[in-house]
């Protein structure tokens, strides 16, 4: 167990984590990096954390994780989906109580594209009689 790496992927709109857990004191390192360091002061890093509380594993694992794509808002939310998905692999049991909180469910909400002929994805040009 001391050098076991536990690996998960997390994904919200663009953003993609890649999640690795190792027994530690809790650090959480992104794109080598700290937490606040990356998201500034911003973000409120309870939302990335929030998987350990459920699971009563606060201070029991090491984060190491690379982000990519999105913003700062969803890289967060893959994140804690990531981390969320390798506590899974750390302990089936956990099962319950992420499924129940939703940390396991892949947001799959994404920005919707824009068709030919339209100002948006739905908006139109304002149309004219004559």
């Amino acid at each position: 167990m001391a050098d076991t790496r536990f690996y998960a992927t997390g994904k919200r709109k663009t953003a993609v984590a890649r999640v690795w857990l190792k027994a530690g004191e809790g650090d959480i390192q992104v794109n080598k990096l700290t937490m606040a360091e990356y998201f500034g002061g911003a973000h409120d890093p309870g939302t990335v954390v929030k998987p350990f509380v459920l699971t009563d594993t606060v201070g029991k694992y090491d984060v190491f994780a690379t982000l990519k794509g999105g913003g700062k808002s969803a890289q967060s939310d893959a994140l804690r989906h990531g981390i969320a998905k390798a506590l899974l692999e750390v302990d089936e049991n956990n099962r319950l109580s992420l499924k129940k909180a939703g940390f396991l469910t892949r947001d799959a909400r994404v920005k919707e594209r824009k068709k030919y002929g339209k100002k948006g994805a739905r908006a139109s040009f304002q149309f004219s009689k004559r």
